[in-house]
């Protein structure tokens, strides 16, 4: 079954911390979701491949996707080339989302930055009938950048209301020990003198303030959002 949610990041864990409780959500509205990690993360500081493989299967368990795969592309070696979008091709098709969040196209790691431009060129080739890549053509519909911990002047397009789903989201971060048990940063995450954990609640708590909840994660589209009914818009003005 076509899946309506796939959320793609470099590293198993960048998809906690950035959309987690996205993706909560749209299981609990009754979503199939899915996660697709391009590298094993096999060159990271911390932790092993094999351990980071268990480590996400667990937060997958929490996050309630159907299906989490790996590309088995090179941590640390990404590369917007053809051999590289012909894999990422491939795994589109198989699981045929309507909507793909990607990592914002601007970040410090490389990795990151190379997985957003790779990720929306595949969805684009993913719908040519003759582009040669196993599977059906398929193109997603939507894209969303997800914006969370980043620092540049770009304003989110809108934010989640992940207040019910905000616990669920640490506990499936809390998966990771090898890489975030007494860390105060990780890829995009600066340190405060926080740890990692209380930083997260931090960044989505002040997320969700944007929108006068408890916790948010904030998106971005290069789309112009429409609106149905100017009389039913949520956070208020004055």
């Amino acid at each position: 079954m076509p899946t309506d949610l796939l959320a793609i990041a470099a590293h198993r864990d960048d998809i906690e911390l950035t959309c987690g409780g996205t993706l909560i959500r749209a299981v609990d509205a009754g979503h199939r979701t899915g996660i697709l990690d391009l590298t094993a993360g096999e060159t990271g500081t911390r932790g092993s491949s094999e351990l980071r493989a268990r480590e996400a299967s667990a937060a997958a368990g929490i996050l309630g996707v159907t299906e989490r795969r790996n590309a088995g592309l090179p941590d640390a070696h990404l590369h917007n080339n053809d051999e590289m979008r012909r894999i990422v091709v491939q795994e589109i098709r198989h699981f045929a989302p309507r909507v793909v969040i990607l990592p914002f196209p601007v970040g410090r790691h490389p990795d990151h930055r190379i997985a957003s431009e790779l990720g929306r060129d595949a969805c684009f080739l993913a719908g040519l009938a003759r582009y040669g890549a196993p599977g059906s053509p398929h193109r997603p519909e939507k894209i969303l950048y997800a914006l969370s911990y980043r620092e540049d002047p770009v304003k989110p397009t809108f934010v989640v209301d992940i207040t019910a789903q905000f616990e669920r989201k640490l506990a499936a971060i809390r998966c990771y020990a090898s890489q975030f048990d007494g860390a105060k940063a990780a890829g995009e995450i600066f340190p405060t003198g926080q740890d990692l954990y209380s930083l997260v609640e931090t960044q989505n708590a002040h997320y969700g303030s944007l929108i006068r909840t408890r916790y948010g994660e904030p998106f971005f589209t290069d789309e112009t959002m429409a609106v149905e009914d100017v009389v039913r818009l949520g956070v208020r003005s004055m």
